[in-house]
């Protein structure tokens, strides 16, 4: 059938006397995947916070569990509302630790000025600016989000790692003992590439020994249900395309020159034979240089 032009009226959700933030919240939370971060899974709705409110929305990303504090707002977005963005994802963050977290909030409108100023805090914290347009077409209320400022993916440094040091233990503690068998098995892969090749436990990472030497071509990231993983490889943009209809989940922001993606103990056995490729070519691409 052929499309036909409709005009379309925008209005003020917050002026309006029908649809109010409460209304906006409902909305979201029956189908997230409008504000267009994924296909996000609800967590809670007005979370209480210890001595600081009420949190919105609380999503998770049910293929990596990482956790989206989400602030709405109608009309035009203030300090109070930033501040308030921040102090929930912090508490989160602190409550929760086995999970990575992404502040967001959502307003009507974000002006240049307070704009620049979520962007200061984005060189440090991950957050996202959504702006919502709302338009009135025909009998019908359209609810347009627009990502105005994206978190920022930070620069590749395994190689200058962050080593303070851990051990198994730990790991197992903050993850689980599920995704350390992961790991193991991910070693044994790797043995089979590089016989001398151990894990070394820090705190933020689980990176490589090769006969005792630090060399991070791969890293890991174990987490409650799955390992993070990633690997240096030299054209990161044709493997991924190789991640389409694998039970491997690739990790759709692009950082540096690492490929990243997530597995589990079913998703590595079925694809074995690739992890071990992606493997050896990171180990490849770093005898080489690239």
């Amino acid at each position: 059938m052929a499309l036909t032009f409709t005009k379309h009226e925008k209005i003020s959700l917050k002026r309006h006397m029908q649809f109010d933030e409460k209304w906006l919240q409902d909305r979201i939370a029956e189908d997230p995947s409008i504000l267009g971060l994924g296909e996000l899974e609800l967590r809670a709705v007005e979370k209480i916070q210890p001595k600081a409110g009420r949190l919105d929305l609380l999503f998770k990303d049910p293929e990596t569990d990482r956790r989206y504090e989400v602030e709405l707002m109608l009309g035009t977005v203030d300090a109070s509302h930033i501040i308030r963005t921040l102090e929930y994802w912090d508490i989160e963050r602190k409550r929760y630790p086995q999970y990575d977290h992404c502040a967001v909030i959502v307003a009507e409108e974000i002006t240049s000025r307070f704009l620049n100023v979520i962007g200061l805090f984005n060189s440090a914290i991950p957050i996202i600016a959504i702006q919502l347009n709302a338009l009135r077409v025909g009998d019908s209320i359209l609810l347009n989000f627009t990502k105005v400022l994206d978190e920022i993916i930070l620069g590749d440094d395994e190689d200058e790692p962050r080593e303070e040091p851990a051990d198994r233990a730990y790991w197992e503690k903050k993850a689980s003992p599920e995704s350390l068998a992961v790991l193991d098995a991910c070693m044994k892969t790797l043995r089979e590439i590089e016989p001398g090749c151990e894990p070394k436990y820090n705190k933020y990472e689980v990176g490589l020994l090769i006969n005792g030497h630090t060399d991070n071509f791969v890293v890991f990231s174990p987490k409650k249900k799955f390992l993070g993983i990633a690997a240096r490889v030299p054209d990161s943009e044709a493997w991924r395309e190789r991640f389409d209809g694998v039970s491997l989940v690739l990790n759709q922001a692009k950082a540096g020159k690492r490929l990243r993606f997530t597995t589990t103990a079913a998703a590595l056995q079925e694809n074995h034979e690739m992890v071990k490729e992606i493997f050896a070519a990171a180990r490849q691409g770093e005898e080489n240089g690239d």
